[in-house]
């Protein structure tokens, strides 16, 4: 069974729980934690949902905001399913297919 696995970005509410509502606020910040990027990094980090993260700044954005990397990230696994045929149906087995079919009549003269 394939599992279909998620994760939700949290930095702007955990941030918006300890007064910090701009990215430019978080850029100091990250600096007093030695964590040096620019504000448009800080501002993609803060707006969107990042795929890659080194763990110096989660570690800093863990410090700053006093939690885990848990409260940072929320993860969902969730099994995947199986997909359908178009029909609903079970898929065809191929090795009966040949089972199925109708041989070729062959036709006689007449005697």
């Amino acid at each position: 069974m394939k599992r279909r696995v998620g994760y939700t970005w949290r930095l702007r509410e955990l941030m918006a729980k300890h007064q910090i509502f701009t990215a430019t606020e978080l850029i100091p910040l990250l600096r007093e934690r030695g964590i040096d990027l620019s504000a448009s990094q800080v501002h993609r980090l803060v707006s969107g949902t990042p795929e890659r993260l080194s763990l110096q700044v989660m570690a800093a954005l863990c410090d700053i905001l006093s939690c885990t990397p848990a409260d940072l990230v929320a993860t969902t696994a969730e099994n995947a399913g199986v997909r359908k045929t178009a029909t609903g149906d079970l898929p065809a087995l191929s090795s009966n297919v040949a089972k199925l079919r109708p041989r070729a009549a062959r036709i006689l003269p007449d005697a």
